[in-house]
């Protein structure tokens, strides 16, 4: 499908208007909620340093998210299509951001460590070496300025 646009529309509203609006900093809340058509709402706020509620998403929280399932789904497809066989998946990803002295800040890496349990009879090298096949295809990955780098353990069941 190359040139072929795909379109993603979610719709952010804020929640946390607590009465006078943006009144002053500490005057609102930072709670949202993230809705797309057919799906799940995700409640989201700023992350509990910039006064957000930390039961809550925040954006930095769905930005490794995000990286860490474009990982394991393409991970899973070429698994799936070279006969290795995953019967577990779990990814215990973790970003870092770095704030400048202007308040503005960004993400310097992402570190995804996929533990990935595969079937007797599968091949380990195979399973290791088909990680650096997704991360070449991660649509997420390829959209950042930033390292993503992954270290994965692959463990036979």
């Amino acid at each position: 499908m190359a040139g072929h646009p795909h379109h993603y529309a979610v719709t952010v509203t804020w929640t946390g208007n607590q009465g006078t609006g943006t009144s002053g900093y500490r005057a609102y809340g930072r709670d949202h909620v993230i809705s797309a058509e057919g799906k799940p709402d995700i409640a989201g706020s700023s992350d509990s340093a910039f006064r957000g509620d930390p039961a809550r998403w925040n954006p930095e929280d769905l930005l490794v998210a995000a990286i860490s399932a474009c990982h394991k789904l393409w991970y899973l497809h070429f698994c799936a299509v070279s006969g290795v066989v995953v019967i577990e998946y779990e990814d215990h990803a973790d970003g870092v951001m770095v704030m400048d002295a202007e308040g503005s800040g960004r993400f310097t890496e992402v570190t995804l460590r996929p533990r990935v349990t595969i079937k007797p009879g599968s091949e380990p090298g195979a399973a290791m070496e088909l990680h650096e096949d997704a991360h070449e295809k991660c649509f997420i990955a390829n959209s950042v300025n930033f390292p993503v780098r992954c270290e994965p353990v692959i463990i036979e069941g």
